[in-house]
């Protein structure tokens, strides 16, 4: 153990942790813009010492040290606010303002900038320091992510999320000197990249420089639109939605949720849910297949866009694992379009459906040309998380003491294992349960399979399905992703199925979702309680046993695996340029 002093107060702590954790131990606040630790299944920590606004003063040292990056030593006597360190963190945060824009009025990111916030905090309310701006063009060409390179201050956060946590490696510096921004190789736009749309880039920026591609008043014009506009809600939304309220994390919002979007407007509100137990359906025989032929094994699940995109670019010698299930929004987009919108007599092209998803690649998803089982765009609106709290925000509505209310049938029924889709896990226990009865020709009571559960970045489990041992792993974050596909490429990892989620934690990490704001690892706890707690309450667990699902194949569908299955909830992925 290491003991030191700071600001005259004695603290211990493990060899290799920095005079920041030191400080956070004794509940002393430093203020940090680059520093950014990721935590719910990476465990990464960007420590660039950029931005210096962290800096310290040392005893026996002539300069400033960069508390986020400098190691604590034995002895070391450490001051964090006498009037130099104060007068340089000032300075330090003049020259970032200096060459940002000043619309933070209209900025996407106004209230939860932490340059805006940070300058609040040290009470800096004109900037000292004047000159040439910098002048760079903003990227608009994604449908997912917007990348204004005026606003970034170089912390080099989104960096390691992309290249350290993700391992995808668009974002890097580029340029020198004051023309110096991060962003892709040459300044290409997004759209040409390998970028998977993620968000995790967006979650990690502290300012304006990397947000959303902003759909709400898209979707105010669909409401007001003449046309039919139905909406899904995504499971890991109703148990992070509350926090934008002032709500405890993992708050389940799920009455409230739909309340709210039916006093905005929407004709009907469904559950994300549904097309969750759809998806088992479908991947499950798929899954149950390829187990009794031993061919194409692993198979690996396929709900998360930014996973799918990641595995065009990376591993195409692999194209023959994934399963072919489109992913829960784009099966409930093209049954609301033809089974649901038959039964409402309304033409597919008069239906617009709208999702509320914690994903940003869920925008990109929505827009791939192969998506248009009904005749038209199976899913015409994405919006996140913090869009849906924006425009609840807008439309007046008292969020905290609304009544709640229900789903509307039938694509709003929904059982305990779609909603454990949000949490990393959740796909491949969801599927276990119905595996197990349908391999067994029993109805099973054992059915939480806790060996999947948690928010390690990779975990593995061997459960019984039936007679035999199924070999499973988990991954969440595409870094601890790429671990397993090069173990499975190599030969030295034998699995029959794994599930992977793109970001860190599952979709409750979503880019999407409420910034958590270095406190990712409590939130996203508190967010998985919540889940595995509305399962366990839920009147049905089993995908296969929800009512609604077993009536759309008695009239629409057939039976799981059907020519009319594949033809709307089943697709093929094709590999991409890796650049």
């Amino acid at each position: 153990m290491i003991n030191l002093t700071i600001n005259n107060l004695p603290v211990q702590v493990t060899e290799g942790q920095t005079v920041l954790d030191a400080a956070h131990k004794l509940g002393i606040d430093i203020p940090t813009l680059c520093h950014l630790k990721s935590t719910g299944g990476c465990n990464v920590e960007s420590k660039t010492g950029s931005c210096r606004v962290c800096v310290v003063e040392i005893d026996g040292r002539p300069n400033l040290a960069p508390s986020c990056c400098t190691p604590a030593t034995e002895g070391m006597k450490v001051v964090t606010s006498s009037l130099r360190v104060i007068n340089a963190r000032r300075t330090m945060l003049d020259l970032l303002l200096s060459d940002h824009p000043k619309d933070c009025l209209t900025c996407e990111k106004s209230g939860d900038c932490q340059l805006q916030d940070l300058a609040a905090k040290m009470g800096l309310h004109r900037i000292k320091y004047k000159g040439e701006m910098s002048k760079h063009d903003i990227d608009v060409s994604s449908e997912s992510i917007v990348r204004d390179p005026n606003k970034c201050i170089m912390c080099r956060r989104c960096e390691t999320a992309c290249n350290v946590v993700q391992t995808v490696g668009v974002l890097s510096g580029v340029g020198r000197g004051f023309e110096a921004v991060v962003g892709p190789a040459d300044l290409r736009p997004l759209s040409e990249t390998k970028c998977t749309f993620c968000g995790q880039c967006v979650a990690a920026c502290p300012t304006g420089a990397l947000t959303e591609v902003d759909h709400t008043y898209k979707c105010w014009n669909a409401i007001n639109s003449g046309k039919t506009v139905v909406v899904q809600t995504a499971p890991a939304v109703r148990v992070a939605l509350g926090e934008a309220f002032g709500m405890e994390p993992g708050s389940i919002t799920t009455g409230k949720m739909v309340t709210a979007l039916r006093m905005m407007g929407f004709a009907k509100v469904f559950d994300t849910d549904f097309s969750a137990d759809l998806t088992i359906m479908e991947e499950t025989t798929e899954f149950i297949e390829r187990l009794k032929s031993g061919k194409n094994l692993p198979i690996l699940t396929s709900c998360c866009p930014g996973w799918v995109k990641f595995f065009e670019h990376q591993f195409q010698d692999l194209m023959h694992i994934p399963s072919t299930c489109k992913s829960p929004q784009q099966m409930f987009g093209a049954i609301a379009k033809t089974y649901y919108a038959k039964k409402i007599g309304v033409k597919s092209e008069d239906m617009i459906v709208v999702s509320v998803m914690p994903c940003l690649a869920k925008k990109y998803e929505s827009a791939r040309e192969e998506f248009n089982a009904s005749g038209t765009r199976d899913v015409d609106i994405v919006i996140s998380t913090r869009e849906l709290a924006a425009m609840i925000k807008e439309a007046g509505i008292a969020f905290d003491h609304l009544e709640e209310s229900e789903y509307d049938d039938p694509l709003g029924e929904s059982t305990g294992a779609g909603v454990i889709f949000g949490a990393t896990g959740g796909v491949l226990e969801a599927a276990l349960r119905t595996a197990a009865d349908w391999v067994t020709g029993k109805d099973l009571q054992e059915i939480d399979f806790t060996a999947v559960r948690g928010l390690n970045g990779i975990k593995e489990a061997t459960v019984k399905v039936g007679d035999i041992e199924v070999k499973a792993a988990i991954s969440s974050g595409l870094g601890n992703a790429r671990k397993l596909l090069e173990k499975i490429r190599k030969g030295e990892a034998q699995y029959h199925i794994i599930e992977i989620m793109a970001c860190p934690g599952g979709c409750l990490n979503g880019g999407g979702q409420p910034y958590t704001n270095g406190h990712c690892e409590e939130i996203l706890a508190k967010r998985m309680e919540a889940l595995y707690r509305d399962d366990k309450n839920a009147k049905i667990r089993k995908s296969h046993q929800n009512p609604s699902i077993q009536k759309l194949y008695a009239e629409f569908l057939g039976k799981p695996g059907s020519e009319m299955s594949h033809k709307l909830l089943h697709t093929h992925y094709h590999g991409r340029r890796n650049v």
